[in-house]
């Protein structure tokens, strides 16, 4: 059995540190980024820099992240993306795992973000970035 810890308020991100040590000892963990809660908790002003303080905890810790909420949320709702969302989705490679919400365009939405995460697999594993050749110029 695994135990995912969904860190969705103030008092999750102040005790994660502590949540990790009494939790990774007994089972599989992994963290999951509630990024919808956690934005209303904690303000949409310190969402970015909470995630990425979140990131960096699991991959200390070795414990892998879920990135969740509302990726790729318009494509899966009316079928074509916004430029937001699409930044977002690419930022999610820093995670292990990504969750989708349902919606009549889910297939779509699944593609465009395998194609999308593979394209960025080039350029960063999880915080670290690879520093590859560019081709762009």
């Amino acid at each position: 059995m695994s135990l995912i810890l969904k860190i969705e308020t103030a008092l999750a991100v102040r005790n994660l540190p502590d949540l990790l040590v009494h939790a990774a000892w007994q089972q599989p963990t992994g963290i999951m980024i509630a990024r919808g809660d956690l934005a209303v908790a904690i303000g949409f002003a310190r969402m970015a820099e909470m995630q990425e303080e979140i990131l960096w905890i699991g991959e200390a810790a070795h414990v892998p992240v879920i990135w969740a909420t509302q990726v790729l949320e318009h494509l899966i709702k009316k079928g074509i993306p916004s430029r937001g969302e699409m930044t977002d989705a690419a930022m999610a490679a820093r995670a292990e795992c990504v969750m989708l919400n349902k919606g009549p365009y889910l297939f779509e939405a699944i593609d465009a973000l395998d194609q999308l995460l593979e394209r960025m697999d080039v350029h960063q594993h999880k915080k670290t970035p690879q520093l590859r050749r560019l081709k762009s110029w």
